[in-house]
């Protein structure tokens, strides 16, 4: 069933319960080599979390100079992301795990071994450790066993990405989910949750789900909620679920639409500066 043709043009015998249809009805499920290859031509959350942070960083990027890092940690988020959003079919389909048995002594060949690197790229796919297949099953137990994580995942659509021209810019997104009812779901894997609000900081979140929220309601005319759900990587593998308050997302917003300002004059005038240009006064300890 296509996914225009799914769930989401359905309505609740609840008229209680409030909906979303504009926003899943305009989602778009591809491949995401289809979605990668336009990252050329269209801006996304992340590429706009490099210009702020570095414009000069931002354009080698887009020239192709500076490849991006892909980190052993990144396989096993892309992992859990698949098995707890996508399901165990395409998590099989996606990924190998375990390793050729040694028949001398009956276990894996270590992954240094010219045997495992052989049987890796035999497989013709990502491949991981059975140790890091048993985190990430896991992590999506723990996630499954949160009531509020649960209910947000029970009904919706992985990966959908939405498109549209936003401050004059052709824009793209990959959101993680979307609930029919509830909104965006973007689900991340932590060390500790504890460290959440402060990692959100860091990573400017809110900006990445500002975002999100702003191109989805260009398309489908609704401002949707968005929420996170959060699961450690490491015992006990727990869950916690947040939503994003509307202020905090409003800002994030403003400050993501005067970036791609910024952005645009950078792009006319061929200026892309590291923002250390002058001189700084260092007076605190």
């Amino acid at each position: 069933m296509s996914f225009k043709e799914n769930l989401f043009k359905r309505r609740k015998a609840d008229a209680n319960v409030p909906e979303l249809p504009c926003a899943t009805a305009h989602l778009i499920v591809e491949p995401d080599e289809v979605y990668r290859s336009k990252a050329a031509t269209h801006l996304t959350s992340h590429r706009l979390a490099d210009f702020r942070r570095n414009p000069l960083l931002f354009h080698k990027k887009e020239l192709g100079l500076v490849r991006e890092e892909d980190r052993p940690a990144y396989q096993i988020g892309r992992a859990a992301h698949t098995l707890i959003l996508e399901g165990r079919e395409a998590f099989e389909k996606r990924y190998a795990v375990g390793g050729p048995v040694n028949p001398k002594t009956g276990e894996v060949f270590g992954e240094r071994t010219k045997a495992y690197a052989e049987w890796a790229e035999a497989q013709g796919k990502p491949v991981l450790t059975t140790e890091q297949s048993v985190l990430v099953e896991s992590m999506a137990a723990s996630v499954r066993a949160h009531k509020h994580a649960a209910e947000l995942l029970a009904d919706g659509v992985a990966e959908g990405v939405v498109r549209a021209e936003y401050d004059g810019m052709a824009c793209q997104s990959r959101i993680d989910w979307v609930h029919p009812e509830r909104g965006i779901v973007d689900l991340k894997t932590c060390d500790n949750l504890d460290w959440l609000e402060m990692d959100a900081k860091s990573y400017g979140y809110a900006h990445q789900f500002a975002f999100y929220r702003s191109v989805l309601a260009i398309i489908a005319g609704v401002v949707a909620p968005v929420f996170i759900i959060a699961v450690e990587k490491r015992e006990p593998f727990r869950t916690g679920v947040w939503v994003m308050g509307q202020n905090v997302l409003a800002l994030a917003q403003k400050e993501n639409e005067q970036a791609m300002s910024r952005l645009a004059k950078c792009r006319e005038t061929d200026s892309w500066p590291t923002g250390y240009e002058n001189i700084r006064t260092f007076d605190y300890l």
